[in-house]
């Protein structure tokens, strides 16, 4: 799985555009849930579900919190599932690594 980091609002766009399968992680600093997610997200990337996956990295601290706002976000981590630049799922919250394998099979 390539893992990509959006550090403006720019950055989110052009991965959405350029990446047909994109799961999306919404994160801040200072999170425990986050940081619980990322370790999930990083055993996910090796099972064979990832494979061809794009991951990107979407930082509220970089993108600001307006940014956020304006994408309905209420809570981090939350993990947005994109299939051709359309969100087809909305994850909030902790994911085990089986979870994020059944919503990547169910929704991309």
């Amino acid at each position: 799985m390539q893992i990509l980091h959006a550090a403006s609002p720019e950055d989110h766009a052009a991965a959405l555009a350029a990446h047909p399968r994109l799961l999306v992680d919404y994160w801040k600093e200072d999170c425990p849930g986050c940081s619980m997610l990322d370790l999930s997200l990083r055993r996910f990337a090796a099972e064979p579900g990832a494979q061809g996956l794009v991951l990107l990295k979407v930082k509220l601290e970089d993108v600001g919190e307006a940014f956020f706002r304006g994408l309905g976000l209420r809570q981090t981590p939350t993990l947005a599932l994109f299939h051709e630049g359309r969100e087809a799922a909305r994850l909030p919250g902790f994911r085990s690594p089986a979870q994020l394998a059944e919503a990547v099979a169910a929704h991309l």
